[in-house]
């Protein structure tokens, strides 16, 4: 081995310790900071926060093995824990908690089946279609809920009421939060041998310590917890336990939990994907959109017989993770097994974790997350887009995820048929042997059918009128209906209309349309045989 060699043997040693080491603190940085998030959204779901945390467990091992997007950190999350909080109250109350969690359970793995059947098909693809406007609105609305949904932590029970944190309380909060933020901004400009966000846990916590010999109480995850349920004392559990949810496969219970599946899955593959692009563009390396769906698929089937109430992709954790320096499946089997083992042999640690310290993160992550060149470009980018953006982000904030992307789908749609509709146009002339000649510009469909009609003179025109297609498409029924109005419309004044100039697609068009109108289509204007053909009905 001469000793370039080695020194490139070296070197990609050093670079594989180096990941290595990147994705084990960044994987347990993510634990550390899903442990608040999966417990709130357990409560939103009206059951134990155990579930919330065997559902981050399962989907982040999960989609460490089957996912399609290395790196992308998946959980509990708000926008499946919101879908499926009317089934457990509904469930609760006609058959009590334990056939709740039943029905939850059934409907997870319902979800999960309709995950993969989506990948399976190769629907993820689809995702790509999803226009920047909308990613910039999902991004920012994403942002938002981040932020929104740390305010509970600024949040303790008195006398049975959830009441604001004010003085001392609310100081020390604050500038523990401060000093995690300063420390993940500005330690990576000293050094990215440790992870920013994990070092100001780590300190925060310290401080924590210190203020509690001094006398001074700071807020911890376990405060939290017995915020939102006071008789819970400690979030120790064993390994989740396979089990068949009762009456999983009774129709009674599948016709039950069917709508909240498929709105569950929906949402869940959105949300993921879009994290998906979200980090590919990050990390400047490509997913597999349909595996990941698969992936998500088999860990909410997973999370149904082990115990965990669902969930998909988060884009803050992912945030986390990949700007910690976790860049493959390694820092997501760290996450999940790292909860996994807090929750089973290290409960007193975690849920004496300072909140502010884990707020402190959350925070940074708004702000990474946030399109700031949002405000910069809205002035300079088409009004449409301007109001795409809008739209999702507020949609996403007020309502879900999905009805947001759906929404700036549409809008988009409509905005571009409008302006593609308003483009059809005809240069007109008369040739040597007094034909009328239209030279159409533009696509001939369902948007601008309507204007096609306008542009021409039935009435003024010579007895053979050529409509010239070198510049332009005809695409549905809508243009074949519009070509038999005005071929209609000419007939009543003896005129004969020919298309000129016909692109192979567009005659196949017409040709299986040809019960539908009769057009004589021609390849020359001074020669109509043998070049001229009929579509006759």
């Amino acid at each position: 081995m001469n000793q370039l060699t080695r020194n490139k043997f070296f070197k990609l040693v050093i670079d594989k310790q180096t990941s290595v080491k990147n994705d084990f603190l960044s994987g347990l940085t993510v634990a550390l900071a899903l442990v608040p998030e999966a417990i709130a959204f357990a409560f939103v779901a009206r059951i134990d926060p155990i579930i919330g945390l065997y559902a981050a467990f399962i989907m982040g091992v999960g989609t460490a093995i089957f996912g399609g997007r290395p790196g992308m950190i998946s959980g509990a999350t708000g926008a499946v824990a919101v879908i499926f909080a009317p089934l457990v109250i509904q469930q609760t109350r006609l058959v009590g908690m334990e056939g709740a969690l039943a029905y939850l359970f059934a409907a997870v793995i319902l979800m999960g089946l309709i995950q993969i059947c989506v990948g399976v098909l190769k629907l993820g693809k689809f995702i790509r279609l999803v226009p920047h406007p909308v990613m910039l609105g999902f991004v920012n609305g994403l942002a938002l809920i981040i932020f929104k949904s740390q305010l509970e932590m600024f949040y303790t029970l008195k006398d049975g009421h959830h009441v604001l944190l004010s003085g001392q309380p609310m100081i020390i909060m604050l500038v523990l939060i401060a000093i995690t933020m300063l420390i993940s901004h500005f330690l990576p400009r000293l050094t990215r041998a440790v992870p920013a966000t994990l070092t100001g846990i780590a300190v925060v916590s310290l401080l924590s310590i210190l203020l509690k010999q001094s006398g001074i109480h700071v807020r911890t995850v376990m405060d939290f917890v017995q915020t939102l349920d006071p008789e819970k004392t400690t979030l120790a559990a064993t390994l989740p336990r396979f089990a068949i949810p009762q009456g999983l496969f009774s129709w009674q219970t599948v016709k039950t939990v069917f709508p909240y599946s498929v709105i569950a899955a929906s949402v869940g593959l959105i949300e993921s994907l879009m994290t998906l692009m979200l980090v590919d563009e990050v990390t400047e390396t490509r997913g597999n959109s349909n595996r990941e769906c698969v992936g998500q698929g088999i860990s909410n089937i997973l999370n149904g017989f082990f115990g965990g109430m669902g969930g998909c992709a988060m884009i803050g954790q992912s945030m986390i993770n990949v700007r910690a320096g976790g860049r493959t499946r390694f820092s997501q089997f760290v996450a999940g097994l790292s909860l996994i083992g807090f929750v089973i042999w290290g409960a007193p640690l975690i849920e004496s974790i300072p909140l502010a310290a884990l707020v402190g993160v959350m925070f940074m992550v708004v702000i990474g997350t946030f399109e700031w060149a949002t405000f910069r470009i809205i002035h300079q980018i088409p009004k449409s887009d301007a109001l795409v953006i809008l739209i999702v982000t507020g949609i996403t904030i007020l309502e879900n995820l999905a009805i947001a992307v759906l929404a700036g789908l549409v809008v988009s749609a409509m905005v571009f048929v409008w302006k593609k509709s308003r483009n059809i146009r005809a240069a007109v002339s008369v040739d040597e042997n007094g034909y009328k000649v239209y030279k159409l510009e533009g696509n001939l469909f369902f948007g601008s059918a309507s204007l096609f009609k306008k542009l021409f003179s039935f009435q003024e025109d010579p007895k053979d009128v050529i409509i010239d297609f070198s510049g332009a498409k005809i695409y549905d029924h809508s243009a074949i209906e519009a070509l038999k109005f005005v071929r209609e419309k000419y007939a009543q004044y003896g005129t004969a209309l020919h298309l000129l100039n016909l692109r192979d697609e567009c005659s196949q068009v017409l040709e299986k349309a040809s019960n539908v109108v009769e057009i004589s289509v021609v390849k020359s204007i001074k020669r109509w045989e043998p070049e001229n053909r009929k579509l006759s009905s």
